[in-house]
């Protein structure tokens, strides 16, 4: 059998389903209550708390039809991958799963892009996390706090894997609590029973009160679409996570079936709140940011500086997670052969030093860009990346239509996650996300980050294909 189609690995022999340490050297540092967590603020990114402004005025009210729809399609993207990941966990996740079902240039492909994307973001959260330290601390320039937030976290990543669990589970741990809150106290404000609130608790007026639900026509759901989508981006870490875990399979089938109420209670939730305690158009939504707005009308004070602290915590926990996740794909790549073999490497507290160096080594670069060129090279790496989670998305669900049957075939036990409707709603969401994808070239704001992110897809798969080909002779020979 090749390798494309098979499933049980030689470290998966071994021990008990779900429970097997990982043969390939990562050590299970993390507990089921770093998975949990990392789970759970996995998809509470720093686009939520400054970029939902964006999307209320180019959309209104409607703007919750727009998370709703992409909530769906990352919901059944999440139900996919949980399957294939509650079968076989793996530290590549996808990369794997589509190099065993579509082929090694499909595996090679989405990996390098899935990195690319990463370490891009490093660059991004270090310079926004380096605005709210200068602007806290102003006698240690913005370029200074980037470097020191990223040497802080590399070294964490470096230390050992339980560390970078732990950083995390505290990371999130705050955005939950911190939009938990937001809800809670929000909802009291809008219907007016909160003690004290200078809102005037006009309960569900606003969604309706200034131009109805659709002010800006029902076209702008889609254009919301595209201005949210992209904070969704990280809800899939948990399933690379899960192979240094104690119990892959338990923390997998969990973060699968809780991503629907993550979903509804962090973005649709928040967002209603705001929505509801302020007109869409009120221009303090925009100048303050929707969170900071929403706070101020309840009277809560000081509430930019505790947006500002919240805020820092979800570029810190994104940064951590990004140099994680970009490590442990390069690591998955190295061992399967696409990169480098030090990639593989692990030191002996099981952590692939070199994978981790390597990652950092690209964001420190894109961090210089950002400062040194900011609108020619550091823009072409943001707009080259933008889709990718896109294509990230579209690979799983056709990875999934084949990895079905693969599991099915060899490992019926191990399908303890099905995907609904297989394979209908496989193929609907597939469509959804083109349709997306497609829409982006129709609007002018996007189009450009479509069309690099497209050309670079195009190169690494021109490579992956070549580097598949040569493998296939070489075994030939």
């Amino acid at each position: 059998m090749t390798t494309q189609t098979n499933l049980v690995k030689e470290g998966d022999k071994a021990g008990e389903p779900g429970t097997s340490q990982p043969s390939h050297g990562l050590k299970a540092g993390l507990k089921n209550r770093h998975l949990s967590m990392i789970a759970i603020g996995g998809v509470i990114g720093a686009g939520l708390f400054v970029g939902s402004s964006g999307g209320i005025a180019a959309a209104g009210p409607a703007i919750l039809l727009s998370y709703a729809l992409v909530g769906v399609m990352v919901v059944f993207v999440m139900r996919m991958l949980g399957e294939m990941a509650a079968a076989s966990p793996d530290s590549g996740s996808f990369s794997s799963y589509a190099e065993r079902a579509l082929g090694r240039w499909a595996g090679f492909s989405i990996g390098w892009l899935y990195w690319f994307f990463w370490v891009v973001v490093l660059a991004v959260e270090a310079t926004a996390g380096a605005v709210i330290l200068e602007g806290w601390v102003p006698a240690v320039p913005q370029w200074g706090w980037a470097l020191i937030v990223m040497v802080v976290l590399t070294a964490t990543n470096l230390v050992s894997v339980s560390s970078y669990g732990e950083f995390e589970f505290w990371f999130a741990g705050v955005k939950v609590v911190a939009i938990g809150g937001f809800v809670v106290i929000g909802l009291l404000a809008v219907f007016g029973l909160l003690p004290g609130s200078d809102n005037p608790g006009a309960g569900l007026a606003h969604l309706t009160d200034t131009g109805g639900f659709f002010p800006k026509g029902a076209g702008a759901v889609l254009t919301g679409v595209l201005m949210v989508v992209f904070s969704f981006m990280g809800s899939e870490i948990v399933t690379l996570a899960a192979g240094e875990s104690e119990d892959p399979r338990r923390a997998v089938t969990k973060a699968t079936n809780s991503v629907i109420w993550r979903i509804g209670v962090f973005y649709l939730g928040s967002i209603f709140v705001v929505l509801t305690l302020l007109p869409w158009n009120d221009a303090s939504i925009v100048e303050k940011g929707s969170y900071v707005a929403a706070l101020d009308s309840i009277g809560i004070p000081h509430a930019g500086q505790i947006m500002n602290v919240i805020v820092l915590t979800a570029v810190l926990s994104c940064l951590n997670s990004g140099l994680y996740t970009a490590s442990r794909m390069a690591f998955s790549l190295g061992e399967r052969g696409d990169a480098p073999k030090s990639f593989a490497r692990v030191n002996g507290k099981g952590v692939p030093a070199v994978a981790i160096w390597a990652s950092v080594a690209f964001g420190f670069v894109a961090v210089y860009f950002n400062y040194a060129f900011k609108d020619t090279v550091f823009t072409f790496l943001l707009n080259s990346s933008g889709a990718v989670a896109l294509f990230v998305w579209l690979v799983i669900c056709l990875t999934q239509l084949r990895m079905r049957g693969i599991l099915m075939r060899e490992a019926p036990e191990r399908v303890t996650v099905k995907m609904w409707c297989f394979p209908y709603l496989t193929w609907a969401t597939a469509a959804m996300i083109l349709f997306v994808l497609v829409y982006m070239l129709f609007d002018d704001a996007n189009r450009r980050v479509v069309l690099l992110s497209v050309l670079v897809a195009a190169v690494v798969v021109a490579v992956g294909v070549v580097v598949d080909r040569r493998h296939r002779t070489a075994r030939k020979v």
